[in-house]
């Protein structure tokens, strides 16, 4: 005799159907989302270094806090192309411009020295030197 299953509409085909339906979507770079930067920070004993991917953006819209151990990092992104009339007498239907603001911080595991640190920005990339403060040993005072 051959197995007989039982079907119910509602076990996984309704499920199917609605799989995704309430999914947020994804944002990407320049949309409504807010826009990220890549960062890489590396630490060697005297020193972190914090490499940032800000391609576009001119390093006078760039801003850098530095509050003990927290490195804050600001850009000012417009990117507008202004193309008026493609070869051959064609017309431009669509153009696209995006304008915002970045924005990322990271705390890291010691206090920076802000007084001997080394900014340079080439080829859309920040790089910064963040050398790290003298710890602070602990002074021993002698009871009287």
């Amino acid at each position: 005799m051959a197995n007989i299953a039982r079907f119910t509409p509602f076990d996984d085909t309704i499920d199917d159907l609605f799989r995704g339906f309430f999914v947020r979507p994804i944002s990407y770079e320049g949309t409504n989302g807010a826009a990220q930067f890549r960062v890489d920070v590396t630490e060697s004993d005297r020193a972190y270094t914090l490499r940032a991917e800000i391609p576009g953006v001119k390093k006078n819209d760039i801003n850098v806090s530095i509050d003990g151990d927290t490195v804050a990092i600001s850009a000012e992104v417009k990117n507008e192309k202004d193309e008026k009339d493609v070869k051959n007498g064609e017309r431009v239907l669509r153009t696209e411009r995006y304008y915002g603001k970045i924005y990322r911080a990271f705390t890291l595991g010691q206090s920076v020295d802000e007084t001997s640190t080394a900014a340079k920005y080439a080829d859309g990339v920040l790089e910064l030197t963040l050398p790290k403060k003298a710890a602070v040993q602990a002074k021993r005072i002698t009871i009287q």
